[in-house]
């Protein structure tokens, strides 16, 4: 039996997530300045397309959030 769609926590979930992926790439962006001259080019590389790939995210995740928000009231 499929459960019934609850979305009453999914802005929670969200902005969680939201947080979670502004630390991460908070903590990679760091990396890469206190380390870049230690780290190979391709490592660099690898770390500045994961940090694209997480603020991309994060503003999909800012959508949602509009589009929960936007739900909610109808």
């Amino acid at each position: 039996m499929a459960k019934p769609d609850n979305r009453a926590d999914n802005v929670e979930h969200l902005q969680q997530s939201i947080q979670n992926t502004q630390q991460n790439l908070y903590e990679a962006e760091g990396y890469l300045n206190e380390f870049s001259s230690e780290i190979s080019d391709e490592e660099r590389k690898q770390i500045e397309e994961k940090n694209n790939r997480r603020k991309e995210s994060i503003r999909s995740f800012r959508e949602e959030v509009k589009d929960e928000a936007a739900h909610s009231q109808e």
